[in-house]
């Protein structure tokens, strides 16, 4: 169950390409996603709402994701998570991100604060009661921060099918690369009718949890909002699917081809 809500709070956040163009999002936006467990089970939901704050001054988006179990899953493992993000509402860039979760008695703590001018994360993990600085890479991302950092700059109209991109993340205590790949266009039924989405493919590590790199499939709608409508995982047991259910505040016309 925890894999899901990694996925639905950093899988979703790569979308891509890197061209300047008109804002994607705006204060006020938010979804709700709904997840299931082999295709008929009710895991849990997750949601990601967008405010204009203010932090040390400076001008930022502070976003808010969070994570919970519920159905029958919620009784054997429960799942309460929470992801902040503060970045500029100019470039796009961390300067502070919250991971506080519970999964199942498995609990973390953690905020890092983002030096992007001497490429550094300061982390605090508050239930070890240790700090620590790590290096990072040049425009470092969160893994939250990052779907709307790459989904402001997406440009449909240079993607082919094939085409790789790649983005740097800080998560914990680490930099890790990520990579996905574009598979092409694809008309989907959502719960608010037929959509014409852009398709991805997510590469993961292949193991205990996942079949092979190529377990995850990401779709994210074709218009100038680039929202995500819906993501598989093929796990070494069965399988998880994460599905937009409910959405307000978006920034420009949702696009539906045949509604409900």
């Amino acid at each position: 169950m925890k894999k899901i809500l990694l996925i639905t709070f950093t899988i979703i956040t790569t979308q891509i390409a890197f061209a300047q163009q008109e804002s994607a999002f705006g204060d006020g936006e938010w979804f709700l996603f709904k997840m299931s467990y082999s295709g008929f089970l009710k895991a849990g939901n997750a949601s990601l709402h967008v405010k204009e704050s203010k932090l040390n001054d400076k001008n930022v988006y502070h976003v808010v994701g969070k994570g919970w179990t519920s159905g029958m899953i919620k009784w054997f493992f429960k799942v309460k998570d929470r992801y902040e993000s503060y970045f500029d509402t100019h470039t796009l860039l961390p300067y502070k991100f919250i991971r506080d979760i519970d999964e199942g008695g498995h609990t973390k703590n953690i905020e890092i604060d983002f030096d992007q001018k001497n490429n550094k994360a300061h982390v605090n993990d508050k239930k070890k009661k240790t700090k620590a600085v790590f290096d990072t890479k040049p425009n470092i991302q969160d893994m939250v921060s990052t779907y709307y950092y790459l989904r402001n700059k997406i440009d449909v109209s240079t993607l082919k099918v094939g085409d790789e991109i790649r983005t740097d993340m800080f998560f914990d205590e680490e930099n890790y690369g990520f990579k996905l790949q574009y598979l092409g266009t694809e008309n989907i039924d959502t719960d608010f009718g037929k959509i014409e989405a852009l398709k991805f493919r997510p590469y993961v590590m292949a193991g205990r949890v996942f079949k092979e790199e190529e377990s995850l499939t990401l779709w994210v709608s074709k218009d100038k909002n680039k929202i995500p409508l819906r993501i598989k995982a093929d796990l070494r047991v069965g399988s998880l699917r994460a599905d937009l259910e409910a959405f307000k505040g978006l920034k420009h016309p949702f696009k539906i081809i045949v509604p409900n």
